[in-house]
Formats: C-alpha cells, sequence, structure tokens
C-alpha cells in the first residue's frame, strides 16, 4: 500500500481508508472566546473532555479561555472540572483530566484590549514550545456576532490569525451568520480579511447529529429509498423542530431574532438541503456543498406569503403539568414585541426531482412536545381494491428520521388487521439507535469541533449556503414585518390556527409526532 500523505495538523497516525481506527487530531490547541456563557460550560467544554475521553485528541492538547474574568489558570481549570463533572456524556477519570489540565490556560482581558490579545499571542507561542501544539490553533468565537469584526481585527492585529507554512490557524463561528442577506454579506466580508475561506468554520450544530449524518446514509448507502425519493411518489415533506421550552433568560438574544431566523434559517433549511439533494460525487466538502447549494438555489417561495406561511407568539398555558406564562410576560421581554415564536413556511424546489412537491418547514416553542424529525410522506398507491370502509383507518405511506430526542427512522404502512373482516390500518416499523447500537451517539459538538482540529468541514455550511438562505428567508421576514403581531397560540398546543389552515389550503395536515 501507497503511504499516504498527511497534510498539517492532520492524524499521521492514521490511514484514512483503514476503518478500524479513529480519526485522531494531530498536534493543536483551541482557544474559546465567550468561555464563560452557557454555551461553553455546557456543550463546548465537555465535549472538549468526551473527545480527551475517547482518545481523539493528542496528549500535548492546549485549552485556553479568553474571558473578562480575573482568572489565573487554576481557576480556569476549575471551571472547566466543574463544567465537566456537570455535563459530560462520558465518565469521569482522573488520568485523562489530569492529561487535558496540563493544557488549560486562561488570559484575562477585553475584546478592545491590544494588551489582552498580546498576552494571548505569548501564551499561543508558550503552548507551542512547551505542549508541541506545532503552531496549529483554532478560534472558537462563542460570542455575540456584535463582536466578532473586533475580535477579527484583535487576531489579524495581533498575528494571532496568521498561520506559518507548515502549521494552520482556523476560526469557528457560532450562528446566527448574521440576520440577513445583508449583514451575513457583511460578516463574511470581515472574516475573510482575516481568514482563507477554507480556515472559516460555521458552526450548525444539528449538523454534527447522528441522525442527520444517517440521513445521507440512509439515502444513498441503500437500494431501497432512493427509487421512490422523488415527485412521482412522494406527497410532500414536513420538516418540524419542536421544542416544548419557553424562552425564559433569553431576552437579551431571542427578542428581534424570533423563530424563523433561529432556526429556519440554518437548521430547518439545511435538513431541506441534505433531504432534496442529488448525490454527491463524495462526501468530501467540495462536493457535498456543492449539491446542497443546488438545492437551495433551486427554492421557490409561494406567490402568496399570506397563505402559505404562518406566525405565532405563545401564550399563557399548561406545559408538561406546570402552569407556564406568555412570551410577552417572560423576564426581560418588550410587552408590545412582535418578535414570533412559531415560525411555518411552505416552499417548493424548481428541479425535475421534485418538481409539484411542497415542502413544509415548521419550528415553534411551547408546543406539545419537544422534537426534530424529517417527515417523507408518500402518495397513496393509485389503485386500492378495497372498499372504502376497509381502508378508513389508512393513512399516506410515510418515513420518518427522527433527529430528536428518540434518534431513529420510522416507516408507516398499511397492514391487515387480524380477523375474518378486511381490515387495513396503519403500522409502524421502528429502528432506533439506542436498541440497534451497544455505543451511545456523540454529542454533535463532540463531532463538529474533532473536525474543526482535523481541517475536515463537509458538516459546515459554506458562505454560498447561508447567503442562499437568507435569500429565502429575507421575503418572508419583510411580509411579516409588514403585517404587524403574530398570531397568539396556547403553551403545550402545536401552533396557531393560522398554521392548520395553511395546511388545509394545500388538502394536507401536519403530523403530530
Amino acid at each position: 500500500m501507497s503511504p499516504v500523505k498527511i497534510s498539517a495538523g492532520n492524524n499521521p497516525l492514521r490511514d484514512p481508508r483503514d476503518l478500524r481506527l479513529p480519526r485522531i487530531a494531530g498536534p493543536c490547541g483551541l482557544v474559546i472566546f465567550g468561555v464563560t456563557g452557557d454555551l461553553a460550560r455546557k456543550k463546548l467544554l465537555p465535549a472538549v473532555y468526551d473527545l480527551a475521553n475517547r482518545g481523539l485528541l493528542p496528549p500535548g492538547f492546549a485549552l485556553t479561555g479568553f474571558a473578562r474574568r480575573e482568572w489565573d489558570n487554576q481557576d480556569f481549570a476549575k471551571v472547566v472540572h466543574d463544567a465537566v463533572k456537570e455535563h459530560a456524556r462520558t465518565p469521569f477519570r482522573e488520568e485523562t483530566w489530569k492529561q487535558l489540565a496540563e493544557g488549560i490556560r486562561f488570559v484575562q482581558g477585553e475584546f478592545g484590549d491590544e494588551e489582552a490579545f498580546e498576552r494571548l499571542r505569548t501564551t499561543v507561542e508558550e503552548l507551542d514550545r512547551d505542549r508541541g501544539t506545532n503552531g496549529n490553533h483554532a478560534f472558537y468565537l462563542s460570542i455575540p456576532p456584535s463582536a466578532f469584526p473586533q475580535v477579527c481585527e484583535q487576531l489579524s492585529r495581533s498575528g494571532l490569525s496568521h498561520s506559518g507554512p507548515d502549521a494552520w490557524r482556523r476560526v469557528v463561528i457560532e450562528k446566527p451568520f448574521g440576520h440577513d442577506l445583508e449583514s451575513a454579506q457583511e460578516l463574511s466580508g470581515v472574516v475573510s480579511k482575516v481568514f482563507s475561506p477554507d480556515s472559516v468554520f460555521r458552526i450548525d450544530h444539528y449538523l454534527g447529529k447522528e441522525t442527520v449524518q444517517n440521513l445521507l446514509a440512509l439515502r444513498f448507502a441503500n437500494q431501497l429509498y432512493e427509487p421512490i425519493w422523488n415527485s412521482n411518489y412522494v406527497d410532500h415533506v414536513q420538516i418540524t423542530m419542536a421544542e416544548d421550552i419557553g424562552i425564559g433568560g433569553r431576552a437579551g438574544y431571542y427578542d428581534g431574532i424570533g423563530a424563523a431566523r433561529d432556526v429556519i434559517q440554518n437548521h430547518l433549511l439545511q435538513l431541506l438541503a441534505l433531504t432534496a439533494m442529488e448525490e454527491p460525487l463524495s462526501f468530501d466538502a467540495a462536493d457535498l456543498r456543492a449539491e446542497k447549494i443546488k438545492v437551495l438555489s433551486a427554492v421557490r417561495l409561494p406567490h402568496d406569503l399570506g397563505k402559505h406561511t404562518a406566525r405565532g407568539q405563545y401564550t399563557h398555558g399548561w406545559q408538561g403539568g406546570e402552569e407556564v406564562v406568555g412570551f410577552l410576560e417572560e423576564e426581560g421581554f418588550n410587552p408590545h414585541s412582535t418578535t414570533e415564536t412559531f415560525a411555518a413556511i411552505r416552499v417548493d424546489i424548481d428541479n425535475r426531482r421534485w418538481a409539484g412537491v411542497p415542502f413544509y418547514l415548521r419550528t415553534g416553542k411551547r408546543l406539545g412536545r419537544r422534537v426534530t424529525e424529517v417527515a417523507v410522506v408518500f402518495k397513496r398507491a393509485p389503485h386500492l381494491p378495497f372498499e372504502s370502509s376497509q381502508t378508513a383507518e389508512l393513512g399516506h405511506n410515510a418515513l420518518v428520521i427522527r433527529v430528536q430526542p428518540d434518534e431513529g427512522v420510522t416507516i408507516r404502512f398499511g397492514e391487515k388487521v387480524p380477523g375474518t373482516a378486511m381490515e387495513i390500518r396503519d403500522v409502524t416499523m421502528d429502528f432506533g439507535y439506542g436498541h440497534a447500537f451497544t455505543e451511545s451517539s456523540p454529542e454533535a459538538y463532540e463531532r463538529l469541533i474533532l473536525d474543526v482540529l482535523l481541517g475536515d468541514p463537509p458538516l459546515f455550511p459554506s458562505e454560498q449556503e447561508v447567503e442562499l438562505s437568507w435569500k429565502i428567508l429575507d421575503p418572508v421576514e419583510h411580509f411579516w414585518a409588514s403585517k404587524g403581531k403574530p398570531e397568539p397560540y396556547r403553551s403545550g398546543t402545536w401552533g396557531p390556527a393560522s398554521a392548520d389552515e395553511m395546511m388545509a389550503r394545500d388538502g394536507r395536515a401536519w403530523r403530530r409526532p
């Protein structure tokens, strides 16, 4: 077997064709800005530990936090330790923690403090020398988008963004990627002045979920589904992300953003692209992104947005046996806010595969239960040699990919009810990750952080994908802005009446997961 050429920062120990060995990051470090926030404490720091615990980080891995707190290295190490103990997926192992703790550093400072970034540069250089990180560092911006330009400018001025000939520097950006097309383009312009396009990783944590990746396997590794994955057989597709929680404590972020910008622009349109795209030449980033871009470019909004979109705002009600307040009564919110907590839209895809097949996207807070799923609903059989009474309880065949919380796939089809009469009723065939595999699914941030350190970008939306998504959503947002307040819906229900009316106009109904 000929030797495999490994680029800087990749694992020199693994032949990528050998599936027996995991991908392990090469020498590197991770710098997290906004390390005192909830995302870092609940997701990022535990994910780093879990990667180390699984043996996927190099022995000399370095973790540096940057924040305003007046901490030293030991203070920050204690914060990491507590976050790991509370939120890590894998068991706590003293030997793993000891090795990880040796590479933990903290730099105190404000984003506008040039001296703080000089201290950060000195820290990174010391890590290169003492921990063998070899100049390979990723900068995770777990901060508000408004701070991106300042931090990027500081990284450039201090030289931290500059990579050597045999090293790399990368930047990780959390959503939202702007609040409309214009702001997204401005943000991309700021980042591209400092980092090359292949060094920019836009995190959409939904793309790191095992079930989202399994959608690709389901479609392209099997002969069973792809022949009927088209307008000849599919009636429509529903993509749902429902949450049973309210906004509580997120007033500063959510007010003025709303459900559509928060979820549809990124998570749901990415799920649509993966569901509808053509088979890529490979799963390399360029090939995968090319097919997603083709699909997003073909998405068309209905002419009458009033009939084919819906938005709502949850009110007082009951959730899980507890009485909950409405959106406008949540702490910190403007009592006259017109921000929506529920959004639903219909889109069509103008290509040969999907002509005439509507895609319905919906998301909301304080809905009936927490669930994210992609439901491919098939057309009824063209000829049913049964009396109507025999098939009265038979619905459409459907294939449902459950992204969370109960990861798996359900197929709904008709079967005869036991007995002497010919009565057909819906039944389901179910695949669950927890039943089929002994190993639990890694958290999305584990996969995505490892991919950043490996320089492997297939699961990260490109700049063009982000801009196409805003081109789809912006007309809807402009239409809603002219319509005043969203329609109220009671907490614990499945959204406003207008969402059901939107589907009824097309002769369809929302699934009740």
